[in-house]
This record gives C-alpha cells, structure tokens and sequence, in this order.
C-alpha cells in the first residue's frame, strides 16, 4: 500500500488480489460495503445517489455520513462521493456546503488484480483541521487494508467501530 499526502489532499493505494468487478462492486453495493467498511450503509449507484455509511447500527444521529452523495459515477473507472468525518470532528468539516470530497479510482492490473486509489480532498490549511487530517490519514489506510482482506480472505474489519 501507498500513502501520500499533497497538500491537504491525503491518496492512498492498494492492489488487491480480485478482478475489477469484484472491487467495483466492493464499493457501490450497499450489502459488499457493509462486509468491509460500515456496518450499515445506502448507496444508489448513480450520480446525485445517496453515498451514506452508519458506523453504529441504527444511530442515524452520529458516526455518520447521512446526506452525503456520489458526485461523479464511471462504471468501474471511478467513483466520487461527499464525506462527513467522525463527530470528533463535526464542527469542522461537516457542514452540508463545504464538505470534503473522496474520489475512488480504478484500473485493471490484470484479469485477477485491481488498483484501487482513494484521494480525500477539500481539507483546510486552518490548524483546527490538522487533527482531522491526521485522523483520516489513518482511517484511509485502514478501510483499504480491510477491502483487501474482505476481498482476498473473506475476513473485513468494519471502519470506526465503538470500543465496547
């Protein structure tokens, strides 16, 4: 995996062992994201389409990402959706204007492998989102080693899950 971060753009890279379909469909199925990423998700597959993830089973007040949609829909090419980060950090980036925005490319290695790259935009240079950043460093990091396992071993491990 490859991390980099351009200026208050944070890309991240994975290859993962599974055909192109297989990782597209990983992302834009409801029922495939919440095997890797959100236990509970809305995704409709279209431009202007809900792109929603609920880290706590039926709290749709927090840990959430309700009201975010897909921007940008290229079949099995790439895919862009609104972000919301954690309540940690609602003042900050969660206004429904000025959210940030998350675009998933994808590109064939071969019949059995696929790149993903994931680019989270639209972070500020203000020091109240550098613990922001930060965090979703890490997180992007961790939902694509939990795609890559859900998809080469059958075994995810859902995103920004409570402590119990």
């Amino acid at each position: 995996m490859t991390i980099n971060t351009n200026d208050r753009t944070i890309i991240n890279e994975v290859t993962i062992n599974a055909p192109l379909h297989l990782v597209w469909y990983a992302w834009t199925i409801s029922e495939r994201v919440s095997e890797w990423f959100a236990p509970e998700t809305v995704i409709e597959a279209i431009e202007g389409g809900a792109y929603e993830l609920y880290f706590i089973p039926g709290n749709k007040t927090g840990m959430n990402t309700k009201g975010c949609k897909i921007s940008r829909l290229i079949e099995e090419k790439e895919l862009q959706f609104t972000w919301k980060g954690p309540d940690q950090f609602d003042s900050v980036m969660n206004n429904d204007n000025e959210l940030t925005t998350v675009k998933v490319s994808f590109e064939s290695v071969d019949t059995n492998s696929t790149k993903v790259i994931v680019e989270h935009s639209g972070f500020e240079e203000d020091v109240n989102w550098r613990e922001a950043f930060e965090w979703h460093q890490m997180a992007w990091s961790g939902v694509l080693n939990s795609l890559k396992s859900a998809l080469e071993k059958g075994e995810g491990s859902l995103c920004c899950q409570p402590i119990k």
